[in-house]
């Protein structure tokens, strides 16, 4: 990497050194998001362990939220809610997250969902409530373009989360109905991982020719080789569900038969 290569001459001066550790755990941090999304989790973590190095030496509270943000997610993917838990403590107490509600607002969502995967019901409805508060105190301001996925769309799609996560799979599924109808139109990766969390809220409930025609939709929305391993994954949860049914009505079988060659 040419940032860690201008560092290692050691010419550069304190301020521009800082500035070129944020820069790179920037860069770093976004090849780990591309990891996490393809479920690639040991790569991930190699590039957040490098990254949280990178953003340590910046001393830039804003490259360090970023850092942690993502390790949040990591944590979720190998079942490691209390680093979860962790990860977003230490988002919520970093400079940024002070200044800023909508930073706050994001932390406090990562430990709601980290909770409530971890059973720990009225800990994840205070920080979902938490997280609410402080997004409705958001004012419009000039923000990194990273956080930017962070809208009403994505409160309500996280809120689904958590409702999923605590069993309560109709308040999941209204939620994620609200994530959906306010997804912008450019972010089609997340409509798509929401589609399938949604089909995923109706079978749990046995709603299956729903939860069948959600699933392909979600699927039609994925691009060929797009390498969202989340919603391929989402949606093969489904179809176990929707197998374990027994439900013998064609529409179902042909759907559990075509659904083959997505997972």
């Amino acid at each position: 990497m040419r940032i860690q290569s201008v560092l290692s001459t050691g010419t550069a001066s304190p301020r521009v050194r800082q500035r070129l550790y944020s820069l790179g755990s920037d860069v770093i941090s976004t090849a780990a998001f591309a990891a996490i999304d393809a479920k690639a989790m040991t790569r991930a973590r190699a590039y957040l362990d490098k990254a949280v190095t990178f953003a340590g030496l910046s001393g830039d509270s804003e490259t360090q939220y970023h850092v942690w943000n993502h390790l949040t997610m990591t944590a979720g993917q190998r079942g490691d809610f209390v680093e979860g838990a962790a990860a977003a403590d230490a988002m919520k107490v970093l400079h940024i997250a002070r200044r800023d509600p909508v930073h706050a607002s994001l932390a406090h969502m990562r430990n709601a969902k980290a909770l409530a995967r971890s059973h720990q019901r009225s800990g994840a409805l205070k920080a979902l409530a938490m997280a609410k508060k402080s997004f409705a105190r958001g004012a419009d301001g000039e923000r990194p373009a990273w956080i930017g996925f962070y809208d009403q769309s994505e409160v309500d799609g996280l809120s689904a989360s958590v409702w999923f996560s605590l069993g309560d799979f109709g308040r999941a599924e209204y939620f994620f109905h609200r994530a959906l109808s306010g997804i912008r139109q450019e972010l089609v990766r997340n409509r798509a991982l929401y589609s399938a969390h949604l089909a995923l809220a109706q079978a749990s409930q046995g709603e299956l020719e729903m939860a069948c025609a959600t699933g392909r939709r979600a699927y039609d929305m994925l691009k060929p080789g797009s390498g969202s391993k989340r919603t391929t994954d989402t949606l093969g949860r489904v179809r176990k569900l929707v197998i374990a049914a027994s439900s013998n009505a064609p529409e179902i079988t042909s759907w559990i038969e075509r659904s083959r060659q997505w997972i």
